[in-house]
């Protein structure tokens, strides 16, 4: 290692070339290059090759777990769409459906760390983001910690994914908590900031710019040099059990001299995340945020004949029982090769079928191609424990293709149901 004028270091590499006067050796000749860009470099495409697999079993993993899910979820919510059966068990039966969408949120960000899930990220104001999550936050850390906010009033927008960026404030705060066992202060604060040339230099993934930064305080131990090295592993943690604050979001860090927790983001479409740039020049000037008008409630039902094509025993003898509550005719098949047998041996029409994506033996476009063969006019919704954008991304989905992703509520199912056969046989349920 070498030393600069400054004091910091920095790996050489060097050559030593002889200098030979009638066979004998004179001297030498050395050549020192700085490596610093290479070591970087290496070091990068080491990582990238381990969160490059753990990504693969994340996916995968997720993928397993929402056919899980799919069944949780639809089997609470037809339990609850008549809360009179249930009155004594109406609870216990929520219950169980709100920690099924929290593991339903687990598995996104799976899926999103694994990237077969691709961010929504949208323009909105980080102060709003925080005053929706204060209440919620406060029952979470307890009484004994004294929880505030300091937020900067002419704070700029920023373009990020919302429930990213929820998941991040929450793994903020909770690890402080967790650093405070006999109670102390978190502060959150926001407020707008310049990151200049000096520090792009000292990090490769700082851009010099205008930002806004979210930065969460405490007063508790903060962390040793040992845990601060290992910080930016996705699913690294101390706690016994839990999976890490890995986010596609966040930079992290807690200075064991003083416990304090920082959260500097910045975001760029079409890059892997690592923080928050100011939405426009400068401070960022206001937009409006425009959050999704919400949908009415349907109840869509019909009396066509659907095949339905899973191979999770769970998954489908839930979308055969909704179904035939909705008043369709429904088929069942276990895989491909069962398809096309009660494909071949139903003598009436089959208006659509419901296929999984992935499957053992025959896939989910292998079976439609071969079903239509035989019945062109059939109709065809996909489903998957992947999302569309890993479906598409192995070529196995053209676009446009309609396609519902594990897991999916009742209701959804029904929905999606009814706008792929269209209006012609509907009937209110």
């Amino acid at each position: 290692m070498f030393h600069r004028k400054d004091g910091t270091t920095f790996p050489v590499q060097y050559v030593s070339t002889p200098l030979r006067e009638v066979g004998q050796l004179a001297g030498a000749v050395l050549t020192f290059q700085d490596i610093s860009a290479r070591r970087t470099l290496e070091e990068r495409f080491r990582q990238a090759q381990k969160l490059e697999a753990v990504g693969r079993l994340a996916g995968g993993v997720a993928h397993d777990f929402n056919n899980q899910l799919t069944a949780i979820l639809g089997y609470c919510d037809l339990l609850l769409d008549d809360p009179s059966r249930i009155q004594p068990w109406l609870t216990e039966i929520e219950e169980i459906r709100k920690a099924a969408h929290r593991a339903a949120a687990l598995t996104r960000q799976l899926l999103a760390f694994s990237r077969m899930q691709v961010l929504q990220p949208r323009i909105l104001d980080l102060n709003t983001v925080v005053r929706n999550m204060e209440n919620m936050l406060r029952r979470l850390i307890g009484e004994d910690i004294e929880f505030t906010t300091v937020l900067d009033p002419e704070l700029g927008r920023v373009r990020a994914d919302p429930g990213q960026l929820e998941q991040v404030i929450m793994n903020l705060v909770l690890n402080a908590r967790d650093a405070m066992p006999d109670g102390g202060r978190i502060i959150v604060e926001t407020h707008n900031a310049v990151l200049d040339e000096s520090l792009a230099r000292k990090y490769y993934y700082v851009q010099p710019g205008p930002y806004v930064m979210l930065a969460v305080t405490d007063t508790g131990h903060g962390m040793d040099k040992e845990t601060q090295s290992r910080i930016f592993e996705p699913f690294f943690t101390t706690k016994e059990k839990g999976t890490g604050a890995g986010s596609q979001h966040g930079l992290r860090d807690r200075q064991a001299e003083r416990g304090l927790h920082l959260g500097l983001q910045r975001a760029r479409a079409g890059h892997h995340l690592r923080g928050l740039p100011a939405a426009c020049g400068g401070g960022g000037r206001r937009t409006r945020d425009t959050p999704s008008p919400p949908r009415a409630p349907r109840r869509p039902g019909g009396s066509e004949v659907v095949l339905v094509v899973e191979d999770e025993d769970a998954v489908r003898t839930l979308i055969r029982k909704v179904l035939e509550q909705k008043g369709y005719t429904v088929l069942e098949a276990r895989d491909g090769q069962e398809a096309i047998r009660l494909s071949e041996g139903h003598d009436g029409p089959i208006d659509l079928a419901i296929s999984d994506m992935i499957m053992p033996g025959m896939g989910g476009r292998e079976l439609a191609a071969r079903l239509r063969s035989a019945r062109p006019g059939l109709k065809v919704l996909f489903i998957s424990g992947y999302t569309g954008f890993e479906i598409a991304k192995r070529g196995l989905l053209e676009p446009g293709t309609p396609m519902l992703e594990k897991p999916f509520t009742p209701q959804a199912l029904a929905r999606m149901v009814r706008e792929v056969l269209g209006e012609g046989d509907r009937q209110t349920s």
